[in-house]
């Protein structure tokens, strides 16, 4: 069973104990006994020390799928944040990072409820559809 949902995390920074918490974020997110796949760039947060240790404390649970260092990175993401730019923040003028955060957060939630799936393809010619 596929289950999808967008669970995001807006930070400051990007450290290895910042993507240990987003990690504990999707395990308390999803059902136990799911394995969760998540798709990374080669950041060293996501192989760190740190995070390392922490997989060891839940066997099993996620499966990271690194992108190729010479790709593009995850198209379907710069899609979906290109996508989150031109309806939630273009044009727009906030007083604050929490302003942003929270207009960032409010779009999220609004695409959770109402989900449309992606379908995305890789050809045999290296087309993507």
């Amino acid at each position: 069973m596929v289950i999808g949902k967008v669970v995001g995390s807006v930070e400051d920074r990007h450290r290895s104990k910042e993507f240990v918490n987003f990690l504990k974020k999707l395990d308390s997110t999803y059902e136990p006994g799911l394995r969760i796949q998540i798709i990374l760039d080669n950041h060293s947060s996501h192989t760190s020390k740190e995070t390392r240790a922490y997989l060891e404390t839940v066997p099993g649970r996620f499966e990271f799928i690194f992108t190729p260092k010479h790709g593009s990175w995850l198209n379907i993401i710069e899609v979906f944040f290109a996508k989150m730019t031109k309806q939630a923040l273009r044009h727009i003028r906030v007083q604050s990072k929490e302003e942003l955060k929270e207009r960032i957060e409010q779009y999220l939630q609004e695409v959770n409820a109402n989900p449309v799936p992606f379908r995305w393809k890789y050809g045999l010619d290296g087309s993507v559809s």
